[in-house]
């Protein structure tokens, strides 16, 4: 249902240095850029949703939506490990460290971070019942 989200930055060269190694873990790959924004994606699947990161469109500086997350969903906890000490790594924030979050159900594993620019991420393995 979803065909792409995209966040907004102030610096898209410090994004791509943020996002591209995420991505690159995740198995994606840009699939289009250009000196304003960049879509990260499967290239080959129109229907995988891409992830866009870029200047706004009114020339206006980027603003972070509170409450706005986007939330990647994984099979392993162990992958959500890795993304979230990548984030770090690259400039993220914490947001939320990995762990078990037995409010939102038993053996829901998440981490939150923040980009760069702000934008709220989530990595999550949902319960399998």
């Amino acid at each position: 249902m979803i065909a792409y989200t995209m966040v907004g930055t102030n610096n898209l060269e410090r994004a791509l240095h943020f996002y591209a190694p995420l991505f690159n873990t995740m198995g994606l790959d840009v699939c289009w850029q250009n000196d304003v924004c960049v879509s990260f994606g499967d290239p080959d699947d129109v229907n995988v949703p891409r992830f866009f990161v870029g200047y706004p469109f009114d020339g206006h500086n980027a603003c972070v939506g509170n409450g706005t997350m986007t939330a990647f969903q994984f099979i392993d906890p162990k992958e959500v490990d890795a993304l979230y000490q990548l984030a770090m790594h690259n400039g993220g924030r914490d947001e939320g460290p990995p762990g078990y979050r037995p409010q939102y159900g038993e053996g829901f594993y998440a981490a939150y971070v923040r980009d760069p620019d702000g934008n709220k991420l989530a990595f999550v393995v949902y319960p399998h019942r």
